[in-house]
This record gives structure tokens, sequence and C-alpha cells, in this order.
């Protein structure tokens, strides 16, 4: 047997009399059998032309059938995703690279060297690997826009393990092996691309309106701004316990406070909680700060915002749930007052919510309505209960609620309506269910602010982990004036549901939290990862 004949038996993993695909040899024999190099990347304009992408390629449409760019030399790299073989002569790549796909064709009458050359050259080539490709654009006979190899066709990068031809069917699988699959779900892919977009749209809006983004710490040593259980841990240098940020709040308003009228930041959020469809531990809001704004310029740009976003995603005002409702964006949403209604749920007026025993009449109207409650019996988780018993499901459209009880809102400014009654001058927007925007102007008055910090430290005394801590900073920094101002913040990953049709909030993660099969502590890994080498 000759060399060339050798080698052609070793590194022939395709069936070549038809276009046929036989299954890839199994891992152990493959890595026996192929010689694997990992070669530097570079273009030699000489050698290689200039390096291209798909949507370059594009770029030659103008060619008609059969008509080829001959002076056009370039270069094209990505992943194999599919090789179809019609004869010894002529093999058909389809490449993907950054999600567009582009079809190449190897044919031995537009390769230099022999037949025995081309035909160890594609067999080097199996689907998976990440490949490079010298040749000129042009089209088949057909009419498909291609690259036709004419110099170079070699391995960049070889996957060393089968993909699935046919996705990957088991959820654990796709969320624990993230990259195998956005390899092969589309869906997935498309998800987190319509993520970045939905994120580059806020960013727009708010840089066309004149607001400058910021960054705030995300460790620091008290975190503030919400109600939630925070992430702590300790910095060994500066000897003291940290915690990780569950709301940016605090650090902005400052911010306003030092002359910057309107500011936003969109970043990461830490809540120590646990995870269901709509909640992650970790998580990403949009939160601007806007002197001299107020609640109806804040529903106003809310109804915009959100409009504008879905006729620019998902091409109408319109959209579909997976559910099959359709939501429909378009200006004025609705409102409810949730006083209003929440009296006319349980049959009595709230004024009681300012007297002392008011904890004790909201268990009893909760009794009485069979409303279950648990954890520690403050006000503002009763009436959170409530209200999510009573308003929150019937807003599927979307809906502001707003004139809420003050006790929920402890960093915003009071308001009294027209029935005479103390409120928050406060809204929240919800869509199918679901809350996505929280707003309020802002209390600026420190000294009414360290009252209602030290309201919320009585919860904390009586088991609620997750009211707030006094933050005796703030209360200074507000004493050095606090203009009006309207404060908003956004949950990106829940619009990213919405607009995209996902159904549970770890679809839209790039990486989501999960739950640790076997590994119990930091040497236990470190001792897998040993073993593993």
């Amino acid at each position: 047997m000759s060399k060339q004949q050798l080698l052609f038996k070793l590194f022939r993993p395709y069936n070549f009399t038809s276009f046929k695909q036989i299954p890839r040899r199994s891992f152990t024999s493959f890595r026996q059998e192929r010689v694997l190099d990992y070669p530097r990347f570079t273009i030699d304009p000489n050698t290689n032309g200039r390096w291209i992408t798909p949507k370059d390629l594009q770029h030659y449409q103008y060619l008609e059938k059969g008509q080829k760019a001959e002076n056009e030399l370039v270069t094209l790299t990505g992943r194999i995703a599919v090789k179809r073989e019609s004869s010894t002569k002529l093999i058909f790549y389809d490449i993907i690279q950054n999600g567009e796909t582009i079809q190449v064709v190897a044919s031995k009458n537009r390769f230099p060297g022999h037949l025995n050359d081309f035909i160890i050259k594609n067999n080097a080539l199996s689907r998976g690997d990440i490949v490079s490709f010298t040749g000129v654009p042009g089209k088949t006979n057909h009419g498909q826009l291609s690259l036709f190899v004419t110099q170079e066709m070699k391995v960049l990068t070889p996957c060393l393990r089968n993909i699935p031809r046919n996705g990957i069917k088991d959820q654990e699988k796709r969320l624990r092996e993230r990259y195998l699959d956005l390899l092969v779900n589309p869906e997935a892919s498309r998800v987190l691309r319509t993520r970045s977009k939905i994120i580059q749209f806020i960013r727009h809006f708010l840089d066309s309106r004149g607001f400058l983004e910021v960054e705030t710490p995300i460790l620091s040593g008290k975190s503030g701004g919400a109600n939630a259980r925070p992430f702590e841990t300790h910095s060994h240098a500066f000897n003291m316990d940290m915690q990780l940020r569950i709301a940016p709040e605090l650090y902005l308003k400052q911010l306003v406070i030092g002359g910057f009228d309107r500011v936003y930041e969109i970043g990461k959020q830490f809540r120590n909680e646990g995870i269901d469809a709509d909640h992650n531990p970790e998580f990403t809001t949009c939160e601007f700060y806007q002197a001299y704004g107020n609640l109806e310029s804040l529903m106003h740009d809310t109804e915009t915002l959100l409009s504008e976003m879905a006729t620019a995603i998902c091409g109408d005002s319109s959209i579909q749930s997976k559910s099959g409702e359709i939501i429909d964006f378009k200006k004025p949403f609705h409102r409810i007052n949730v006083m209003d209604r929440l009296e006319n749920e349980l049959g009595v007026s709230l004024t009681f919510l300012e007297q002392s025993d008011a904890v004790d009449k909201l268990v009893s109207l909760c009794e009485t309505k069979k409303i279950k409650l648990s954890g520690p019996l403050t006000q503002p988780r009763i009436l959170d209960k409530m209200i999510s018993k009573f308003i929150e499901p019937h807003c599927v459209q979307p809906t502001f609620l707003y004139n809420h009880p003050l006790a929920l809102s402890p960093l915003a400014k009071d308001a009294i309506d027209k029935k005479g009654r103390t409120v928050a001058a406060r809204f929240e927007l919800f869509v199918a269910g679901k809350e996505l925007v929280n707003a309020y102007e802002e209390l600026n008055d420190p000294q009414e602010q360290r009252k209602r910090f030290k309201l919320r430290l009585q919860d904390r005394d009586t088991g609620d982990l997750e009211a707030p801590l006094p933050d005796t900073d703030f209360c200074d920094a507000l004493e050095y004036a606090l203009p009006p101002t309207a404060g908003w913040g956004m949950g990106i990953d829940r619009v990213v549901q919405l607009m995209t049709g996902m159904t549970h909030i770890r679809e839209v993660l790039t990486f989501p939290i999960m739950r640790s099969i076997t590994v119990n502590s930091n040497r236990e890994v470190e001792k897998k990862g040993k073993e593993a080498i």
C-alpha cells in the first residue's frame, strides 16, 4: 500500500460515494489516528488575501449564476456545521461564523496540487472543526453565493468531541453545558443576541435624552436601596465584612446631589434568594435618576420606551407571549389605584395603616379572606401579599399600579391622594402578571428618611432580614440637598423574557446559576481539577 493510500484510509471519516455522511469515529480511536495541531492564526495578504466574514461575502450578490470574482482572493474562517461530499473531487461545507452561515465549495478543478493532496486536505477537516479556507467569492450554477477554495484549507482548532446533530433535549444538560446548547440550539443563540439588542436600545434611549451612564460600587460595607437579603463576604485586606449590592439606588442619588442631574446604570444586582421562573440570585437592572422629574414624566417615558422597544425588537407594538396572549404596548397603558382596589377587595377602609395596631388588623383581614401568610408579619410584607393576591394576576396588559400604601416605599416621597389618604408617590408597571418597572419620586427630606430607616429597623428586629439597615452616610448626603428627583428601575432579564417569549428567567441568562451536583467544597473542586488534568 502506498503512503498516499495509507493516509487516505486513515483520515477518511466520510463516505465519498454519496452525499450521505457516516457517523464520526469514537473520540478514542479518532485521537489515535488524527494529528492534532493548533496553529497561530495569521493572514499573509500575498497568499491569503484579506480576511472576510459571511456578511462581507454578501457584497458579491451582484455576481451572476456560475460567475466567480477571480481576482478577489479572500480567507474565510469559522466552524464546520455540515460537510457534504458529492464525489472525491467535489465537497461542500457549511461554515458558521458569529451566527452567520455561508457555503464553501472545495473542487479539485480549482485546487492546486494532485488529487491525493486534495483528498488528504479534505479528510483532515471534520464537522465541528474551526477551519480556514482561502479562495474566491462566487456563485454556484444554481445561484448560491459561496467561497470557492483555490489556495488553502486547514484546521485551526480541531473539535475533539461529537456535536449533537439534533440539538439537546435534556434541560439540565443544556444549562450546565451552555456553550454546547448555543452551538446546536439556534433559539438559545437568538435569545442572547436579542438581549444585547434590548440593552443597546435602552442605552440609546437614555443617552439621547441627556442621561450620563455611570458605574457605582458592587462591593461595599453595606447594601441598601431595596428590601432583600444580601450576599455577605469578608475582606481580608481591610479586615471588614462586606456585601454585594442589592441595588445601586443610594449611590446614584448621591451623584444627583453631586450635580449630575441625569444619571443611569445598567448592571448586576445580587440578592440572597431562591430561583424560580422570574427570580435569580444574580440579575441585571437599569436604574435612572432625573432631577426635576415626577411620576407623570416617568409614566410617559416608560410608555414611550416599551412601545418603541417592542416595535424595534419584535417588529410591532403588539407581541405574543408563549401562552398565546397578545400583549399590546400601545400608549396609554392601563392604570390601577392600589389603595382603591385593596379597599374594594377587602371591604374596609385602610386609613388604619398609620395606627400602632395596623399589623394585627391586616392579619385579621387576611384570615377573613383566606390569604396565607408566612415569615415575619410586618406591614410591608402583608400589604405586598395582598397586592399579589388581588391585583397583580389581573395585570396582563401593561398596567401601572399607583397610590401604594406608604409603608411599602421607605425611599419614596409621600403624597396626599384625592380622598385625603397618605400614599407613596410611586408606581409599578406590571405586564403579563410580572413586575417590570418600579419608580417613584425620591424622598429628599433627611429627617424623614432617618425616621423611616428607624421604622424598618424595627421590622428587622422582628425577624424580617430583608428590611434594609439604616444608611447614615446617605442621610448625611441628603443634608446637602437632593433636588426633587424621579427614580426609575427596570428588570432587564424580565423584559428580555417578555420580548423573546421565554417563560423562565434562566433561558435569557448567558450562564444561569445551577445547583452543585457532587462538589460541596473548594477543596473538592481543587481535587477534581487536579484529577482531570
